[in-house]
């Protein structure tokens, strides 16, 4: 984010949303709108919210097989076969 160009006030958004709309679609940038000199909104269209929560779901994936890994490594968990059979008497 380029601090000079992603940071607005929230009267300039208002003034000339289809301007701002389509600034937002062609870099992909989020900015920030300020109120009263203070961060307080952040905007971004649509495709680039929806790569801001594939991110965020990957890195929780891979924080939980991290952890996963880590647990088997300490020897924590249940073998794959006696959980299979378990979970098929319906004793999980």
């Amino acid at each position: 984010m380029d601090i000079t160009k992603d940071i607005r006030p929230l009267t300039e958004f208002k003034r000339d949303t289809s301007r701002f709309i389509a600034r937002l679609q062609e870099t992909g940038r989020p900015s920030i709108l300020t109120v009263n000199g203070k961060p307080s909104l952040v905007v971004m269209d649509a495709e680039t919210w929806q790569e801001t929560l594939d991110r965020l779901e990957y890195a929780h994936a891979v924080v939980g097989i991290r952890k996963g890994l880590a647990q088997a490594r300490e020897g924590h968990g249940t073998e794959a076969d006696e959980f299979l059979e378990q979970f098929g008497n319906g004793k999980t």
